[in-house]
């Protein structure tokens, strides 16, 4: 039996238990996640040389190379008859680690996700900032796929994705998609922002807004006449303006909250919380930029951005992540231990949730 295929082994495993994804570090058996919680297979404990000997049977030359240079490597590999992953090589104590995320083949639709309706219409803007905002492993690509499914399934326009690795691979179907490998196809996010205006794009999708040069550009395309959607490690709306806000000097801020206020379109922040029964649901807390919220952005007064997002929410169609614990609570989706512990407001969920006498 070969090298390789003992990896392709516990790759198939992680299809096998509908695991989301496999962890190989050293002084430990093989682990795997299901439906958020890890989970030990019955193999025996790795050592740096067993976890080397498997994961560079799956490498190129020049990643071989790029791993022994930075001690870390990002990449996406598709293994016939087996599934598409996204994987992580990084060393600890001087040992090799992995961990491989399993990328779905198949992308859902909004409808499959059971997504807010209104994430059908911020998608037909032609112009604007979307972004999809959440810890490592909320979710995020897969309800950015959906909705560049939406937009492929019904518009004609040029997507361009910026991603390290690219994950989904989109079937042009109305629309013509560039997606670009940071690190194989591009230099960085920056570097491919600044390229893209020269490629005629509609959509561009930045994988994830790391630094003050890649936020700029993307508020700068979004106010240019693009749709840009993108992706930041923050846990609420007004969290994730200030996050913006703040990657910026003081002397700049007035000018970015100035951008912000005209081109943000949407901020949806999720969570993905393990469901009674098994499986998960995201819990999205879904923030539009209407007059009054980008006034607030405008005269820096984020803080009073949650307040305004529970008005009128029969017309605004927001919703906080209070507010959709406490309905997956009462629906007996997820426990009221898991709603609280996943919470960004868990005294505010408490007093909600003791008044419905949950």
């Amino acid at each position: 039996m070969s090298q390789a295929l003992d990896i392709r082994k516990l790759l198939k495993s992680v299809v096998a238990y509908k695991a989301s994804d496999l962890h190989l570090v050293s002084r430990s058996e093989p682990q795997i996640r299901i439906d958020g919680r890890l989970v030990a297979l019955n193999l025996p404990t790795l050592d740096g040389k067993m976890i080397e000997d498997m994961a560079y049977g799956l490498l190129t030359e020049k990643q071989k190379k790029e791993l022994e240079e930075r001690s870390e490597l990002d990449f996406a590999i598709m293994l016939p008859d087996i599934g598409r992953f996204r994987a992580n090589y990084y060393k600890t104590l001087d040992d090799l680690a992995c961990a491989f995320r399993i990328i779905p083949m198949e992308i859902p639709s909004l409808d499959d996700l059971n997504a807010n309706p209104a994430f059908k219409e911020i998608i037909k803007r032609e112009k604007g900032l979307i972004l999809v905002t959440g810890p490592t492993g909320s979710g995020k690509s897969t309800t950015l796929a959906a909705m560049l499914n939406e937009i492929n399934e019904t518009e004609n326009r040029h997507v361009i994705t910026v991603e390290d690795p690219v994950e989904f691979i989109h079937q042009n179907k109305k629309c013509l998609f560039s997606q670009r490998n940071v690190g194989s196809d591009t230099e960085s996010f920056a570097t491919a922002l600044k390229y893209a205006m020269r490629q005629d794009p509609d959509v561009i999708l930045i994988g994830e807004m790391r630094d003050q040069e890649t936020i700029g550009a993307a508020l700068t395309a979004a106010e240019t006449g693009h749709l840009v959607f993108g992706t930041l490690h923050t846990n609420s709306a007004p969290q994730t303006i200030n996050r913006i806000i703040d990657v910026f000097g003081g002397d700049e801020q007035p000018q970015v909250r100035a951008q912000l206020s005209t081109s943000l379109v949407a901020v949806i922040s999720q969570a993905l919380l393990p469901k009674i029964g098994g499986g998960r649901i995201a819990a999205q807390e879904f923030l539009v930029t209407n007059p009054a919220i980008a006034n607030l952005i405008r005269e820096d007064k984020v803080h009073q951005v949650y307040s305004q997002m529970l008005l009128n929410q029969g017309e605004t169609g927001m919703v906080t992540q209070t507010q959709q614990l406490a309905e997956f609570v009462k629906k007996r989706i997820i426990t009221r231990n898991s709603a609280v512990s996943y919470s960004n407001r868990p005294d505010e969920l408490i007093r909600i949730l003791e008044k419905e006498g949950r």
